[in-house]
């Protein structure tokens, strides 16, 4: 195998979520009296974190209300119209039949990314982050790994080429082709 472990990114990369982020972002952003924002505004605004996404739809509002009124209703709906992406858990269990170590990452800096590489007793070296977005490849990067993306999620090819992907593809089947699997 060309890597003995792979992380994977979660959200855009193994499932489709968006459909109950788009929601809980439009329930806050009406509650907090702005209009409904459009899946494209959500889209944009999406990536490094739920904060990051409340304070770019809903700017100068106060991020703790902002926050609590997500969450509650994030928690009461978040298992709606989740799915898995194309390919997942053929990928998956391909690598797991082979012996891989696999993990889900989310988003962090360069020192977390190292202590979960260490948690699951691995190196950087020999690992391979996949995932969807211009933050998944820095988290990558920042570890000392490859990064692999694939564009199901909400960034293009020409961004995540742009970000310094080192594999970009349109989906997980492609990316399993692509290892031999």
């Amino acid at each position: 195998m060309k890597f003995q472990t792979y992380l994977f990114d979660l959200d855009g990369t193994l499932l489709d979520h968006f459909a109950a982020i788009y929601r809980s972002h439009a329930h806050t952003r009406a509650l907090l009296g702005g209009p409904v924002p459009t899946m494209a505004e959500v889209r944009s605004a999406v990536g490094g974190g739920v904060e990051n996404a409340l304070e770019r739809l809903n700017p100068g509002a106060d991020p703790a209300r902002a926050m609590r009124e997500y969450g509650a209703h994030w928690e009461k709906t978040m298992l709606e119209d989740v799915e898995l992406m194309p390919g997942a858990r053929e990928l998956l269990n391909r690598l797991h039949a082979r012996g891989a170590v696999l993990a889900v990452i989310t988003n962090k800096h360069g020192p977390s990314s190292r202590l979960v590489l260490a948690l699951i007793g691995a190196t950087s070296s020999g690992a391979l982050l996949i995932g969807d977005s211009p933050y998944d490849v820095q988290t990558a990067h920042n570890a000392g790994m490859p990064a692999w993306c694939v564009t199901t999620g909400t960034h293009t090819a020409v961004e995540l080429k742009e970000a310094g992907s080192d594999g970009i593809y349109p989906g997980l089947s492609d990316i399993a082709q692509d290892l031999g699997l």
